[in-house]
């Protein structure tokens, strides 16, 4: 009689991925462990058919936007509203292109770098009626850089000086050749807000946001909804078919998804994977989806003692102390296995913070999980195991899958990690203010590599809330902003991720996609690379309500 053979144990990662998977409950994104991810096809970021006038549009936001003021904001949601009523200088196209928005042309670039000349559409009116020219702009360029609390000041570090040359004509003095400026003047730091209303409101200016955009401000209700209503000034006022845009904060996916199903809402922004496979097999959904710009990641605290942007401190804890604790917790994390199980396998695992398929980006060798080498540099450093580590996540379903599978494969490295549930907003100020040891990271991403890392690595970095201050890191950073042949600043980013990867303050996990999904009666709507949903040309098809 021949024996029965037994079946071989599972393998230490697979077996943290069924322990896992039992934890979290079929339906919280395991599934793709046992079964191929969900096909979403190729690239969809626009929907051409035609569609009638008027409705309103109502569109859940992942989390509640922070302030409405171009010069301190700082989420990803807070840029989707924006991209509604607060146009730029420059904005990007489908092909992650620079161009002109409110700006006439590209600028020209004389003195060796250190003199930018943009000329400015003409005939603009911002919501308010005050014209736009050339002092409106040089009025939010200097309020950018000087404000208290700015977080575009950083930004604009290099400008000097800003002036207006007649009505339609601005001239930016550089303290020396800047690369990054263009791409900064397609994002927050490129918006242009009302004198009038910067004047009359001042610090309320939040309250009253008024800048161009097919959409005016109408109200807020913090927590739950943002009303912005058609602009009848906009330049472009015939190519908007909407009444009325409504921006809703639901955090859970699976509540967004039952809004959209139940027609309570018509767009859902930032659906994660598991709410994805579902709105394919959905009958009155569409998908958008687009490459992104950004990346999930860690952030580790080991200096930030008085807020982001002011001098690093001493932070006691060993995760803090010794680069070696850091990289064993690095080193515990299985980058693919993340992507399956909290992310269906519908991301890309990376390491560093320059998105895959951009000119900057590089093959990263990311290091493989090694619980045992990790093991190994903690009794190198001589720390007591198990080393205590706590993880501040978001309150999303998302985010928690991450930090209960960042949680049992930290433990098997020598770390007990200890998951602290914070509602976004509140855990934004945490970060901020240096209040934790370790948080998960979303960064909706930025065209230009400098916007992906400055903030985050640089000393004194408005969002560098880990407080790493590394002479080496800043000294990359300055070269990488005067260095404009293409070929030289590609070294220049290969060897700046390097020695961040090096410094293991910023663990870098996975590159996800923007997932849009909305219903079927909509169209109109573009979800470029940045993420953003664009709604100036959206409407209810015609035919439909």
């Amino acid at each position: 009689m021949r024996p029965r053979r037994l079946p071989l144990p599972p393998s230490p990662r697979a077996a943290i991925a069924l322990v896992i998977c039992a934890a979290l409950g079929a339906t919280a994104g395991c599934a793709s462990l046992a079964s191929p991810a969900t096909e979403t096809g190729p690239v969809r970021m626009a929907d051409p058919r035609p569609v009638r006038d008027g409705g309103t549009l109502t569109v859940a936001l992942k989390s509640d936007p922070d302030k409405l003021d171009p010069t301190l904001a700082s989420t990803a949601v807070g840029r989707t509203v924006f991209s509604a009523m607060c146009e730029k200088l420059y904005d990007v196209d489908q092909d992650n292109k620079i161009v002109p928005q409110l700006a006439a042309a590209l600028p020209k670039t004389t003195d060796h770098g250190r003199t930018v000349t943009i000329r400015l559409r003409e005939g603009i009116r911002f919501a308010d009626g005050t014209p736009l020219d050339a002092r409106a702009v040089k009025t939010s360029l200097e309020r950018h850089k000087t404000l208290t609390g700015s977080t575009r000041a950083g930004e604009l570090k290099p400008v000097t000086g800003v002036s207006a040359i007649g009505d339609d004509t601005l001239r930016l003095r550089l303290s020396e050749p800047y690369v990054p400026l263009l791409s900064l003047l397609a994002d927050r730091s490129g918006m242009v807000m009302s004198p009038k209303a910067l004047k009359t409101y001042g610090d309320r200016f939040a309250s009253h946001p008024t800048c161009v955009g097919p959409f005016r401000y109408e109200e807020r209700v913090v927590g739950d909804r943002i009303v912005l209503r058609k602009d009848p000034r906009y330049y472009d006022a015939d190519k908007v078919h909407l009444d009325r845009v409504v921006y809703r904060t639901i955090t859970d996916g699976n509540v967004r998804m039952a809004n959209l199903l139940s027609g309570d809402i018509q767009v859902g922004d930032q659906m994660d994977p598991v709410q994805v496979g579902r709105a394919l097999t959905e009958p009155g959904l569409q998908l958008f989806h687009s490459p992104s710009l950004g990346y999930y990641g860690l952030t580790l605290n080991i200096g930030n003692t008085k807020g982001a942007g002011a001098p690093p401190g001493r932070i006691d804890t060993p995760i803090a102390r010794d680069v070696r604790v850091r990289e064993a917790f690095d080193l515990s994390l299985d980058r693919a296995l993340i992507n399956k199980i909290v992310f269906q396998g519908m991301y890309r695992p990376t390491c560093g913070p320059l998105p895959e398929g951009t000119p900057y980006s590089a093959a990263a060798d990311c290091p493989a999980a090694d619980p045992a080498k990790a093991r190994r540099l903690l009794r190198q450093a001589g720390v007591s195991t198990p080393v205590q580590v706590r993880l501040q996540v978001s309150t999303t379903p998302e985010d928690s899958r991450l930090g209960q599978v960042v949680q049992a494969m930290a433990k098997e490295a020598g770390f007990e990690v200890t998951l602290r549930p914070t509602e976004f907003a509140t855990g934004l100020q945490h970060a901020r203010s240096g209040d934790f040891q370790a948080a998960t990271t979303n960064w909706s991403g930025r065209l230009d590599p400098a916007g992906n890392i400055d903030a985050f690595a640089g000393t004194g970095g408005a969002q560098n809330y880990g407080g790493l201050s590394d002479p080496t890191v800043d000294k990359l950073i300055a070269d990488g902003h005067s260095t404009a042949d293409m070929a030289d600043r590609k070294n220049i980013y290969e060897r700046l991720v390097e020695r961040i990867r090096s410094r293991h303050t910023v663990l870098y996990l996975i590159q996800p996609n923007n997932y849009v999904s909305a219903t079927k009666d909509i169209a109109g709507l573009r979800v470029l690379g940045d993420g953003l949903i664009r709604v100036k040309e959206a409407g209810y098809t015609k035919g439909d309500r």
